[in-house]
């Protein structure tokens, strides 16, 4: 979908996430969301704040975790977790509020270690689809420069099929900010209800045009991943510039 410009693309996110959210609760009483970091993530937290929309969804069954986040402690400008909990105001309890456990890995064992306690907790909570794998009712994404999804980059381990359902990653050396991270795997996606893929401004048309181009090759561009019947990719007029 072809929005005109970045407020746009976070008004259509929120209505789709909001809508999806509210069918989960109605089938199953409770929502589960794995939210994502960037500018597009902010703009579309401040639009669920907004009283109008906040109202269209009842958030005390709603579950709030992660697809990926920094290896910084919580209160760091580059946590991902910290950046949501500054502007996605909405009424929810914290114990419905799961971060990956950076801060207590920092303490003691390193990013791996947070990766294994977290990939528990998804798995303690979230319903597993067919295959085993925690199917989140919603995923939230934005696509890195270079095509990454998640903290998963251009021939990252998190590809190999026999990938962990959280992994730490070293951290890159191309895409800033240089600090390791702790991803799920991309075998969400399948999994999930719902995909919402969030992509604004000039700076991303050359890698937009790359994603959906020709050539399929997950592992140079693993936002292919995405590509899905499950997923909604909401670009703008700028990032989908050199789109044939």
């Amino acid at each position: 979908m072809i929005l005109p410009d970045a407020t746009a693309i976070a008004t259509e996110a929120a209505d789709r996430l909001v809508a999806s959210l509210g069918q989960a609760v109605a089938r199953d009483g409770v929502g589960h969301v794995a939210l994502t970091g960037g500018s597009s993530a902010a703009a579309l937290y401040a639009r669920l704040g907004e009283p109008e929309q906040a109202a269209d969804l009842d958030w005390s069954p709603i579950h709030l975790w992660w697809g990926d986040e920094r290896y910084v402690p919580i209160d760091h400008p580059d946590s991902n977790a910290g950046s949501a909990a500054k502007s996605l105001t909405v009424p929810i309890t914290a114990d419905h509020v799961h971060p990956v456990p950076v801060d207590m890995a920092i303490e003691d064992g390193g990013p791996a270690v947070a990766a294994a306690r977290y990939a528990e907790a998804v798995r303690g909570h979230v319903p597993p689809a067919e295959d085993g794998t925690p199917a989140f009712d919603v995923v939230l994404l934005g696509v890195g420069p270079d095509g990454h999804i998640l903290s998963v980059f251009p021939g990252s381990p998190a590809l190999d099929a026999d990938a962990p359902l959280a992994l730490a990653i070293d951290a890159p050396a191309h895409v800033a900010p240089h600090v390791p991270r702790v991803t799920l795997s991309p075998r969400i996606l399948a999994a999930a209800g719902c995909v919402i893929v969030m992509v604004p401004g000039a700076s991303k048309a050359a890698i937009v045009a790359q994603v959906m181009g020709a050539a399929h090759d997950p592992r140079r561009w693993p936002a292919q991943l995405a590509l899905r019947t499950n997923a909604t990719w909401l670009l703008d007029r700028e990032s989908a510039a050199q789109l044939a």
